[in-house]
């Protein structure tokens, strides 16, 4: 397989794996699963900040996109960076 090959199958691989990726750790669309790593680390979070989440932190982020899925740019992004791993991996074997 060559370079191209290999950077379209990281790009698409990101793409389509990153959704699962965040419900697999427990960024869910009905919310953050319970007893999930997500779930510690909202709870870290609200510790952090006195009892609640703030708009626009890691763990608000990560659920706005497990609940409604990625947006575009976020799905640009993601393919972008598996493209590079997938060239970066070409380029060592």
């Amino acid at each position: 397989m060559g370079l191209l090959t290999y950077t379209l199958l990281g790009a698409a691989g990101a793409v389509v794996g990153g959704p699962l990726v965040l419900a697999g750790i427990g960024f869910t669309s009905a919310g953050i699963a319970a007893g999930s790593y997500a779930a510690s680390m909202m709870s870290a979070a609200a510790i952090a900040n006195g009892g609640g989440v703030a708009a626009g932190s890691t763990v608000a982020v990560l659920q706005a996109a497990g609940a409604a899925g990625l947006s575009g740019a976020a799905s640009a992004a993601l393919a972008g960076a598996g493209g590079t791993l997938g060239g970066l991996v070409a380029l060592i074997i």
